[in-house]
């Protein structure tokens, strides 16, 4: 082969081999072109970290330039090594420095937010820490960012948001917006649904007699809430104590905690009632033995109401001290008139009612009863003097001694008059000398006469007082339908207006006046009504 064909065929070998190359350059570039373009802003991609500083981590993507990651966006920067795969989410291609800028949170977030679209609904329970305040709420991290609207912080309204920065907490989901990947979350709700969730538990697992602890919640005036992890129990001030107690916060106070006993639960109602003092022995036990009936004690007083006086015995038994057992002899209108509170007084043991804790005492009962010897002091027939204590319509009561009262009805005042009321015939204060006309012991009373004292005039008053006679007396009161007349010490006759010569318009008022001397006929004698009808027409 001449040296000219030798030359030519190496060009060609030549040519060959470098169009070759240039197509395999072509390929290679296209292919890393098309990578290239296989990247877009805001897409997670997979990337290799190939270096960590103190502050950055040095990521390969694939991309015709590295990005950096700061590490605080790490949530263990300890645990990452050089060559592990992690997801990052490309924000921006290419920045001034031509650098990729990457996000590992972004990344994380935008998993999550696919993760709980995925798993999550409104009303899923999610967890999540408080990370910062903002207007309206607080920012809650939940693998994406969530909003807490300050209503739905606690279960009671709270100013103070601050407090709940940094706190692990679980939420609810109340509303979610997946176009806006916008979640709004309420720790409230989750708080209320655990109440009632330990609440039914609660429910369950409680029964009667049951020891159980719980904190004091509240306390009203009528006793105190205790929290019993879940359910609230009404431990009421009558439960506390076995002694008396004025108001609950003498015995407690919120916060404390304490151990009660279920007395009764009411499943429907969801109500629950506790007691403390049934934890210890009752004093009510043995009461019959250490407070026999008929035995005299001694007690201090701690209350005084409108019909009595209780007396403590002991720590948690009191007795009634009736306003009726006060006094054989004094006409007690109030408790406090004899008794302070604090008095140390002496009783007796009158009843006891061991069954509804009550013991009645009395005072009265540690003094001889004057009504005792009352038939003896003061027996019938016999002449009395004494004081008159009260008047009413139908008579007076003489006080015969004190707290010993006889009754003196208008129809033993006198045997002629006609008294209809006591004061025109008696007045209070006065002695007044009286005759005993019966005793009643069982019933405490004693009927007196006044009348008595004098023979009835009325025997022989026929006799003296003849129809048609003529008699002279001073006139004692006038009235409207005639006037009385005294003929002798309380026999008394009546002019009736009818048996008077007057005009129609004479008024007997300005005619006669009382203690006038008036002469007149007897007209009418009636033994049976004790009356006496007296005239004065025809006479001069």
């Amino acid at each position: 082969m001449s040296n000219a064909k030798r030359e030519e065929k190496a060009k060609r070998v030549k040519a060959k081999e470098t169009g070759g190359k240039a197509q395999k350059f072509e390929e290679l570039l296209s292919s890393y072109e098309t990578g290239l373009k296989g990247f877009r802003e805001g897409q997670i991609v997979k990337g290799k970290i190939i270096r960590i500083s103190k502050s950055e981590v040095l990521v390969d993507i694939g991309y015709k330039s590295e990005g950096v990651i700061l590490l605080s966006e790490f949530t263990d920067p300890q645990a990452i090594k050089v060559g592990d795969e992690i997801e990052v989410l490309l924000e921006q291609k290419e920045d001034e420095a031509g650098m990729v800028v990457l996000s590992k949170q972004k990344a994380d977030r935008a998993r999550s937010w696919e993760q709980i679209i995925e798993k999550c609904e409104e009303g899923s329970i999610v967890e999540g820490k408080i990370f910062k305040k903002v207007k309206g709420g607080l920012m809650v991290d939940i693998g994406m960012e969530a909003f807490l609207p300050g209503s739905l912080v606690s279960l009671r309204p709270t100013h103070n948001l601050d407090q709940f920065i940094g706190q692990d907490l679980k939420f609810k989901i109340v509303k979610m917006n997946k176009r806006r990947k916008n979640v709004v979350l309420s720790h409230r709700d989750f708080l209320q649904e655990e109440r009632l969730r330990k609440r039914e538990r609660l429910l369950k697992e409680l029964e009667v007699g049951q020891i159980c602890k719980g904190v004091v919640k509240n306390i009203t005036d009528f006793g105190a809430f205790i929290d019993l992890g879940g359910i609230d129990g009404l431990l009421h001030i009558t439960d506390m104590s076995w002694s008396r107690i004025s108001h609950p916060s003498e015995m407690l106070a919120v916060g404390d905690e304490i151990e009660v006993m279920v007395l009764k639960i009411e499943k429907a109602e969801k109500r629950i009632s506790l007691g403390l003092k049934q934890k210890t022995q009752s004093p009510w036990d043995e009461v019959g033995k250490k407070y026999p009936l008929g035995s005299r004690v001694k007690g201090k007083v701690v209350n005084i109401v409108a019909y009595g006086a209780f007396v403590e015995l002991e720590k948690g038994i009191e007795g009634l001290v009736h306003i009726s057992e006060l006094s054989w002899t004094r006409r007690v209108s109030h408790p406090s008139e004899m008794l302070a509170i604090g008095d140390i007084v002496e009783c007796q043991v009158l009843n006891i009612d061991q069954a509804n804790e009550k013991i009645s005492l009395g005072i009265k009962q540690t003094e001889t009863d004057p009504w005792l010897l009352v038939e003896e002091r003061y027996k019938v027939g016999s002449k009395i003097t004494g004081k008159v204590r009260n008047l009413t319509d139908h008579g007076a009561f003489i006080e015969l001694e004190k707290g010993i009262d006889g009754f003196l009805h208008l129809s033993d005042m006198s045997w002629t008059k006609k008294i209809n009321h006591p004061p025109e015939f008696l007045k209070r204060g006065k002695a007044v000398e009286t005759v005993v006309l019966s005793v009643d012991k069982a019933k405490r009373k004693i009927s007196l006469g006044l009348k008595q004292l004098i023979p009835d005039p009325w025997s022989d008053i026929s006799k003296r007082y003849r129809i048609g006679s003529i008699i002279k007396g001073s006139v004692t009161k006038i009235t409207n339908f005639g006037i009385f007349i005294e003929l002798e010490k309380d026999v008394e006759g009546l002019i009736h207006i009818s048996q008077i010569e007057l005009d129609q318009s004479a008024d007997l008022k300005k005619l006669f006046k009382v203690g006038d001397t008036v002469k007149a006929k007897v007209i009418k004698v009636d033994d049976i009504e004790r009356k006496i009808g007296l005239g004065i027409k025809g006479l001069k």
